[in-house]
Formats: C-alpha cells, structure tokens, sequence
C-alpha cells in the first residue's frame, strides 16, 4: 500500500489556503494569545469561511467535504504555526462534528452540522471525568431516565471548549458501572437549564485553546438528543477516538515540523567559532534525527489517513501514528531547544512554545501507555 501523499494541484492550493490563513491570522497573535491564556472566538469564525470547522462534514450538511489527506495538510500547517489553534481546529472537528456526522439522525445533522461547519457555533465533547481518564467505563455522570426526558447529574473535565462551546456532545452512563453497553451519547446545546461552565484550567501549554470542566446539575435532556440508540455511547466514543487519533497525530506533526524549521533556521543563522552551528556535527546530527523522525510521523499519519477515507479499521495505525508522531513531536521540540540554546528558553523565540505544547499530544485522547495497550491487543489479536 502506498502511503505518500502526492500533492495534487487541489491539495496543494488548500495547503497553500491554511498556510496563508495561519500567517495572517494566527501568527501576529501566537505568544499575546498564550500569555493570556485568551481563546480566539473570532479566529474561529473566521476559519468556518474557510472550510476549517467542516473539513470533513459533506456539503449537503454545509460542510467543506474533505478527506482525511486534507484534513491531515490544514491541521500541520495550523500546528506549525500555532498548536493552540491546531489543536481546538482539531477538537471541533474529529470529537464534537464527527460524533454528530457518524451517529446522529438525519434530522439531528441538518440541525446542527450546519452550524459547526460554518463556524457560527463551536463544538465540545465530554468523555473525561475528574476521576475516570482512562478508565472511562467508571464514569460517575449519570443519565437517569424520566418519561422522555433524562436527568443528567455529574461533571465532565479537561473539556476543549468547556466554557465557549455552543454545543457539546456529552457521554453519560445511563446503565450499571463498566458496562461497556451502559453509556449513552446526548447532544446537549449551551444555555440547556442545568448544563454550565465550570473551571477553565491554567496550563502549562496550548493555553490558547480553552480546557475547561462542563456541570450537570438536573439537566433534563429530552430523547430526541440522543445520538444513536440509548447504550451505545461508550461504542461509539471509542470509534470516534480511533479517528481523533488521526488528528492528533497531524496535531503533533505540526508540532514537529514548526519546532524543527525553527531550529534548522537558527542553526544556520547563529555563529560560534566563526561558523554556522549547523556546520557542527553535534547540531547537523540532530537535525538529520529530527528530520527523519519527523518522516516517519508523516508516513504514518498519512497511512492512517488513507486507511480511513477507504473506509477501513484504523484502530492500530491510528494509535500507532498517535503515539509515535506525539513521542516524535516531544523530542524535536526538546532538541529544539537544545539547538537554540540559552535562546531556546526565552519567549523571544518560537522554540518554548513548542516544548510546552508538544507534551499534550502524548497525553490527549489516549495517553502514549494506553495508545501502547491498543496496538499491543490488535498485533497480538491479529
């Protein structure tokens, strides 16, 4: 199987549409937006002129109608630039709109793709719990049924949009504990009676992209909200996850390259001992290591990428792409400031970012130990 993509004049115009999007509209705002922890709304809005905020939604829905291969090129050029951006473009994407685009009703996805795609309203989606990270199936936010409607009671963490999502798709468990048959998907709209933000999170990085908790407090929630059937929400989530890990791949890809032009910009800029750095041993064989690993990421995402407009299982490539591009995206942002220096640990340049971006990739939608269990059970099952 082939698994280079070959950038056709289509690919590559849109390639050339979130590069330029990313320069005129992210990259003047990047450290004042990070310093302040602001979440760009407008930004947002913005991208859904572009096709940002539906790449994949068909256009019946008013969606871009995009593959994966697309999907993969803007979310690395947002990254490069800015992994903040990159990685709400990417929550409000492959969780949120994918959840509805897989499993809602006609109905349900007249209703609110529409509105995502376009970026008139942004997207959340609820899975994490204060206490249930990976362990999921002990998810303590309850649906209790009553007459059409269901009573949500409990809270979501570490929520992308928790705060300024206009809707969220939220996971609640609606059977007995770790029944795997026991959770079931809502679609639940901002402003619902009961349903409110809770606390926006101080982070290390991506402090651009809001994370914060989402409350449940008596929030009825009537049947017609449900995605798919009653049960099968923890099913679902797992398959959305399976394409989320794409994201973060190309999330970390991103990453990875815009910390690896940095260093090999600087490296050829800064002079010791009368020549470039990059002249040196110790620096060219860094960057040879990043360069090469950061190949492999792409090969890799890219597969699943294919792997994924086909159609097929992309359960370990997925996993496999996450979790090597997000390691890859970590130790070039850390070479990366090595190269820079004593400049590599001060604002004024790009390489900090970077390192304290990079980190969440192995962290976000399955941990790099938990992306290690999935393609241990698919080789060993396999």
């Amino acid at each position: 199987m082939t698994v280079q993509v070959e950038y056709t004049e289509d690919l590559q115009m849109i390639m050339e549409s979130a590069r330029d999007f990313a320069e005129n509209y992210i990259r003047p705002h990047v450290m004042e937006w990070d310093e302040t922890q602001h979440f760009p709304v407008d930004v947002f809005r913005k991208m859904g002129e572009y096709g940002f905020m539906g790449i994949l939604v068909p256009e019946i829905y008013g969606g871009a109608g995009l593959g994966y291969q697309e999907y993969i090129t803007i979310l690395e050029e947002i990254s490069k630039v800015c992994g903040s951006i990159g990685l709400s473009v990417a929550a409000h994407n492959s969780l949120c709109t994918n959840h509805i685009l897989s499993f809602a009703t006609e109905e349900q996805k007249h209703q609110y793709l529409p509105k995502l795609a376009s970026g008139q309203w942004i997207g959340a989606w609820g899975l994490t719990e204060p206490n249930t990270g990976s362990d999921a199936g002990r998810m303590k936010c309850v649906a209790e049924r009553d007459g059409d409607y269901y009573v949500l009671n409990g809270a979501k963490n570490f929520i992308t949009h928790g705060i300024s999502g206009d809707v969220a798709v939220v996971i609640a468990r609606t059977g007995e504990l770790l029944d795997s048959h026991g959770m079931t998907a809502f679609v639940i709209e901002r402003g619902t009676p009961g349903f409110k933000a809770g606390k926006k999170e101080n982070k290390l990085g991506m402090r651009a992209s809001e994370t914060a908790e989402m409350i449940f407090e008596n929030c009825r929630v009537h049947k017609s909200q449900i995605l798919g059937e009653e049960g099968e929400g923890f099913v679902q989530a797992l398959k959305i996850l399976d394409g989320g890990r794409i994201s973060i791949a190309a999330l970390s890809l991103g990453i990875a390259k815009g910390a690896y032009e940095a260093a090999r910009k600087y490296s050829k800029e800064r002079q010791q001992f009368g020549k470039p750095i990059s002249s040196f041993q110790a620096i060219s064989f860094k960057l040879a290591d990043m360069a090469t690993k950061i190949e492999a990421s792409e090969l890799l995402t890219r597969k699943a990428g294919n792997l994924k407009d086909k159609g097929e299982r992309v359960t370990k490539i997925s996993a496999m792409a996450k979790y090597y591009a997000s390691e890859t995206a970590v130790e070039v942002a850390n070479e990366g400031i090595q190269i820079h220096g004593g400049y590599g640990y001060i604002k004024d340049f790009p390489a900090e970012k970077f390192y304290r971006d990079a980190k969440l990739c192995t962290i976000g939608e399955g941990t790099s130990e938990i992306q290690k269990l999935v393609i241990s059970r698919q080789i060993l099952k396999d």
